[in-house]
């Protein structure tokens, strides 16, 4: 129950979200694809959340990782972070704090310690789900402003499609061909043309025009 209400929840914020459900799974998942982040229980049949994060430390995946469990002692938390864990909530909580917490580890990841992503005028704000332009507010629904986040990330950088598909869509959820096209020809329907660029056979960036760029 709190697997499927966690990943609805999540995939409501924009975000895509795979869910497996044991310690081997966990372990294929995480060596067959990159993730931007994990929330792992410990208590996963199979194999334990510890075990699958130990296992995944020493060969060297870096992914931040958010154990959620109900084990509150002191001990478990230390046993947790000592594993490699870079955070540990004990359940019950509020989706507003894992929220913020999954934010915090990703900007650590990134080293970025500013929450707020800006390209020149362009500001988003992953807490508040906030875009400006030149100080005037743009209205962008949850897809439209995964993909931008994407993109303000690592401003520069060219993303293929496969990889902004990977931020928008989970395991299982259907995928139209011209999707990511579509985004960002509404992205500059609302921002403008001048930050958001595409590179024919690449993929797209954000910031400013390159040569090559459209």
């Amino acid at each position: 129950m709190i697997g499927e209400s966690l990943r609805e929840a999540l995939r409501r914020q924009g975000m895509a979200c795979d869910w497996v459900r044991d310690g081997p799974a966990a372990e294929t998942s995480l060596s067959a694809q990159r993730f931007d982040a994990v929330l792992l229980d410990l208590g996963l049949p199979g194999r334990g959340g510890l075990e699958v994060l130990r296992a995944r430390r020493e060969r060297g995946d870096d992914t931040p990782v958010i154990v959620l469990t109900a084990r509150d002692a002191i001990a478990d938390k230390v046993a947790g972070l000592d594993a490699g864990a870079d955070d540990y909530l004990v359940k019950p909580f509020e989706l507003d704090e894992l929220l913020a917490r999954l934010r915090a580890v990703q900007r650590r990841q990134a080293g970025r310690a500013r929450p707020v992503l800006q390209v020149a005028d362009l500001r988003l704000d992953p807490a508040t789900h906030e875009v400006t332009r030149g100080g005037r507010p743009v209205l962008l629904s949850a897809r439209e402003f995964a993909v931008l986040e994407a993109l303000m990330e690592r401003p520069g950088a060219i993303l293929s499609r496969a990889q902004l598909e990977d931020r928008l869509y989970g395991w299982g959820e259907e995928l139209e061909s011209n999707a990511i096209s579509v985004y960002v020809h509404q992205l500059r329907r609302k921002l403008g043309s001048d930050l958001l660029h595409t590179v024919r056979g690449l993929g797209y960036y954000a910031g400013p025009a390159k040569d090559g760029a459209a």
